[in-house]
């Protein structure tokens, strides 16, 4: 979480002190260009636990292109409920 390259703990806490402020029921859709990676690292290590079911990870419509088939599928915005039809450039 801290080496070098993309700094997923800032995408933690900053997810941790958005729940601060809303209600515990909202659900949340995340789109980060690595969001795969984060909703990954969030499931394997427990991370987000107390509202990780609330969040909707996703990666923005043109980088998702540039990541693995699978991820493509799971992770492309029009695959993911809540999502719709938003191209959200970089």
């Amino acid at each position: 979480m801290t080496s070098a390259g993309e700094k997923q703990h800032y995408a933690l806490s900053l997810l941790k002190k958005l729940y601060d402020h809303i209600p515990e029921s909202m659900r949340i859709g995340l789109l980060y260009n690595i969001g795969c990676q984060l909703d990954r690292s969030c499931r394997k290590f427990g991370f987000l636990g107390e509202f990780l079911d609330q969040i909707v990870f996703g990666i923005s419509v043109f980088h998702a292109y540039g990541h693995q088939w699978p991820c493509q599928i799971i992770y492309h915005p029009r695959k993911c409920v809540g999502f719709g039809l938003t191209l959200l450039k970089p």
